[in-house]
């Protein structure tokens, strides 16, 4: 009978390792795909790269592995130097200690279960029985226990990646690299798996690094986010600060959906909310940062819009009127267009209480939640 992670016993490990990256560059030829680069990870953190294709993510999380030579800067894992161009440090990828999930598996498919999670072991030299109890315990957490002697060629998507999950961590790696390893999955399995990597990651207290394009799937698995853009850090934050305080038109656009309102600050008060101003009319603002007054964009977020027939059911809130445009039903949530003195707003309502297109009704703004974005 297979056991399930609940009553599997994790093995004894360490946690996972500190990475700190400085000053990060990466060229090809005259081509810069990391432009200096800096974030620290901390032990058994899980962070994720963010960003859309060429940002430079895999490119960075492939130079953590060694698979990549920077032109310049330093990765220092643990206090050890893997690579540092001023001390002329290049640590060979088989020597990092590093374990990696690549987007294909790279699912052996000649090979049983058992032998593709015991390759890494039987390459570093690995005596029988340490191996098979190393074996036997990365299939126990990853559930393939009663898969051992399968055919690989025999799984399913969701199998091999148990599979691959299991061969990462056979060795008591403790930092695993992740690169997109869902990405070529239905949106059923995507769901399933990124449960089972977060429960996965947390039982074994592993430093893990992941790169992923989608945004959804970065938020599910992540301590942080770290959304890249042109070889360059846009932002660094929780998925909470990310979403709910993006730091510029870039981060408030690709990270989930938003409204971008054009303006102008026309009060800053030494605590408390702005004073946020389009075409004359004027709404409380949140900034994250001390504005220099010269910021003419605000983000808000469709979610953290209501909408509300009574103009007198929230006193703290921004309350603007207009009109409702368009609905659309979505099943799980009602979008709406909504036209009103700051523009055609998007908003995301419940189905549970529907608003008629044509009807007057209220905009419901916290003022957190308007939140002023570098442009």
């Amino acid at each position: 009978m297979t056991r399930t992670p609940d009553t599997v016993a994790a093995p004894n490990r360490d946690n996972g390792a500190s990475i700190q990256i400085k000053d990060l560059v990466i060229r090809y030829g005259t081509f810069t795909a990391v432009h200096g680069v800096s974030l620290s990870v901390a032990p058994g953190e899980h962070l994720t790269l963010l960003g859309p294709s060429g940002c430079g993510k895999t490119t960075t999380l492939r130079s953590i592995a060694g698979l990549e030579r920077p032109t310049s800067g330093e990765i220092v894992v643990d206090g050890k130097p893997f690579f540092s161009s001023a001390q002329r440090i290049d640590v060979p990828t088989e020597k990092r200690g590093i374990s990696m999930v690549f987007q294909s598996y790279a699912i052996w498919p000649h090979m049983s279960v058992f032998d593709n999670v015991a390759y890494g072991l039987n390459v570093r030299g690995q005596d029988k029985a340490t191996l098979a109890k190393a074996v036997r315990e990365a299939l126990d957490l990853a559930q393939m226990s009663a898969y051992a002697d399968r055919p690989a060629s025999r799984l399913s998507g969701g199998q091999q990646q148990r599979v691959a999950l299991a061969r990462a961590i056979a060795f008591s790696p403790r930092v695993v690299l992740f690169d997109e390893p869902l990405s070529n999955r239905d949106a059923k399995l995507r769901n399933e798996m990124r449960e089972e990597l977060r429960t996965l990651r947390d039982r074994l207290k592993i430093t893990s690094v992941y790169v992923t394009h989608d945004q959804e799937e970065a938020f599910a698995i992540s301590d942080t986010v770290v959304v890249m853009n042109g070889g360059r850090i846009e932002q660094i934050g929780s998925p909470q600060t990310i979403y709910s305080q993006p730091a510029n038109r870039f981060v408030a656009d690709f990270v989930g959906s938003a409204n971008i309102v054009k303006g102008r600050i026309s009060g800053l008060g030494s605590e408390g909310p702005i004073r946020f101003e389009v075409d004359g009319y004027s709404i409380r603002a949140f900034s994250p940062f001390t504005p220099s007054g010269s910021e003419n964009s605000i983000a808000i977020r469709p979610a953290y819009i209501g909408l509300t027939r009574k103009g007198d059911e929230a006193p703290d809130c921004n309350l603007v009127p207009g009109t409702v445009a368009q609905r659309m039903f979505h099943g799980d949530f009602v979008q709406y267009r909504f036209e009103c003195p700051l523009g055609t707003l998007a908003v995301r309502g419940s189905p549970a209480e529907l608003l008629e297109p044509g009807s007057e009704a209220f905009a419901v703004l916290k003022p957190e939640h308007c939140v002023l974005i570098r442009d």
